[in-house]
């Protein structure tokens, strides 16, 4: 197997983490965003929405779409449990990482396209161009700033964002966070102290520096 990723890609940050906690270890093959490598023939060819990560398998076969890539390594590599371990807990990991995409990581990436200039008539990823919408930038942002709140106090009642035990949920939204504090300048704030707690224990595992 191996990984199409850029280190600048948010999204290629989660599966990186995932490997790590996993202790997966695969070659990772770079793709230039700067240079709109992701754009090229070849690449087109792997994953035609131009994006990244891509993972592709040994017999060719191209699994895009972050969910998809961990889901297929959770089945060969079950061990430690990143998805939930019975039907219950999959489920709960399942809606809350899907809150966090949506209403955290989904906020900070339309408040950023819709606002910088390198990204002017590529304000959604992927093979087609579509213009910024300035007046989105703001609703994002504030978008961001009740994910803040809402998380902070889910986080009041439970360690991890599933609950118990540390997912891909915690995944994403300290990739959200570290995205939103690095990219628009949102950091958490002081009165979000169960977001923080979260944050300073999840941030000092391991596979965070991916």
């Amino acid at each position: 197997m191996k990984l199409y990723q850029s280190n600048a890609s948010p999204n290629s940050r989660r599966v990186r983490i995932y490997l790590g906690e996993k202790g997966i270890s695969m070659p990772l093959v770079p793709v230039d965003l700067g240079a709109r490598e992701q754009f090229s023939d070849a690449y087109a060819a792997i994953n035609p929405r131009c994006v990244v990560p891509t993972l592709v398998l040994e017999d060719g076969t191209a699994i895009g779409e972050v969910p998809a890539i961990q889901r297929y390594l959770e089945e060969i590599r079950p061990e430690p449990p990143l998805l939930g371990t019975t039907p219950k807990t999959k489920a709960q990991v399942a809606m809350w990482e899907r809150r966090v995409e949506i209403e955290g990581f989904g906020s900070v990436m339309e408040a950023v396209r819709n606002a910088v200039p390198a990204l002017k008539g590529r304000a959604i990823a992927g093979p087609h161009d579509y213009e910024q919408i300035p007046a989105l930038v703001e609703r994002s942002r504030q978008r961001v700033r009740n994910f803040y709140t809402d998380f902070n106090a889910r986080l009041a009642d439970v360690p991890f964002m599933a609950g118990d035990a540390f997912s891909v949920a915690d995944i994403t939204g300290v990739v959200t966070v570290d995205f939103a504090t690095k990219a628009a300048e949102l950091p958490i704030r002081g009165e979000h102290t169960a977001l923080k707690r979260w944050y300073d224990l999840v941030s000092a595992r391991a596979s965070m520096g991916a």
